[in-house]
């Protein structure tokens, strides 16, 4: 399932299942599967949460109902995908919109304020480029084992988003991906951390890294470099969709391809990951609980910025710029620096 938080039109923020050029409304069609659904919160935390007993198989079970409704067979999906995608309307339940085209709704992040948010620094090529042009050299710490930072989980923007740049001489983009966190998990081990991810999506780590310069040299962040935006999005992509690209280790292989303007500007694969989502979920998880909505990011892939692309010298990010991320599998992240 592709999952996403979205905004109807005149209407609020609530949870939808992607389905072709469509978002299923949650809400609106739970009473095909449940008979008392109007009391239920339908964000996707509290569904990553399973409360009162709603959870992602519910989502599953209200997603099948749907196609069920609309005359279609799961092997029947092709002529499903044709007649959503030249549909123009909604579709309606009681009443109430039920399936809307995709460009007549807003998506927002899909989890619009996570639990948490750490990033990793899990691409070896990103961080020998970093240690080089900073001539630092990359130590042999680095090797032991995964280690992140905390970003700001109350500076999160989804696809379309704005970003307000501080005032750096250095913006920059970091083409990432991260996973979700789908249950309660402590002192998990690699072998089986997998297990606790709900999905994954695309991670652009905005970073000012005239900001992280000077507090790298304090033998700190980057903290404040990260602490104006993290972009999220475009939505929430279940481990089964992504099974074909997936490694026995978890490693996908899925470009990575970042646009300034409409200009290529990185290209990479994800299964370059020297730590695993499941190495960084144990390493999170060691001597503290991870919940639902807590989010992992990998940080920028090798190549994946402009302060690598530039050798540090730039040009860098300028006010108008759209930085565009984009992912097999995942779709793509676009927002515009204001």
């Amino acid at each position: 399932m592709r999952l996403v938080t979205f905004v109807p039109p005149d209407g609020h923020a609530r949870a939808g299942a992607l389905l072709v050029d469509s978002v299923i409304d949650l809400a609106s069609a739970a009473p095909l599967v449940l008979e008392e659904s109007a009391d239920l919160r339908w964000d996707l935390l509290s569904l990553l949460h399973a409360e009162q007993d709603v959870g992602l198989d519910t989502v599953e079970v209200i997603v099948s109902a749907v196609v069920q409704m609309l005359g279609f067979a799961p092997e029947e999906s092709s002529e499903y995908e044709a007649m959503l995608s030249i549909s123009t309307g909604s579709v309606s339940l009681g009443g109430e919109a039920m399936v809307y085209p995709l460009d007549q709704v807003s998506l927002l992040a899909p989890l619009p304020r996570p639990t948490s948010l750490r990033i990793y620094g899990s691409f070896e090529e990103h961080a020998l480029a970093l240690a080089s042009l900073r001539e630092t050299g990359l130590t042999d710490v680095w090797y032991r084992g995964p280690a992140f930072s905390f970003a700001n989980h109350g500076a999160v923007y989804g696809p379309g988003a704005e970003i307000l740049a501080p005032p750096s001489d250095e913006l920059d983009y970091g083409l990432g991906l991260g996973c979700v966190i789908g249950q309660r998990v402590r002192d998990v081990s690699p072998e089986t951390a997998r297990e606790a991810i709900a999905g994954y999506m695309i991670i652009n780590t905005w970073t000012a890294r005239d900001y992280e310069a000077e507090e790298q040299a304090l033998g700190l962040g980057p903290i404040k470099a990260r602490d104006f935006a993290t972009s999220l999005g475009p939505w929430l992509v279940t481990p089964d969709e992504l099974d074909l690209y997936t490694d026995d280790q978890g490693r996908m292989s899925l470009a990575m391809i970042a646009r300034v303007n409409g200009i290529e500007m990185s290209r990479a694969t994800a299964a370059l990951q020297y730590y695993s989502f499941a190495e960084m979920i144990a390493h999170a998880s060691r001597n503290v609980t991870l919940y639902p909505g807590d989010v992992l990011g990998t940080g920028a892939v090798g190549g994946g910025s402009l302060f690598e692309r530039t050798n540090g010298y730039g040009p860098w990010l300028a006010h108008d710029d759209v930085v565009a991320c984009e992912l097999t599998g995942l779709g793509i992240l676009s927002n515009r620096i204001v």
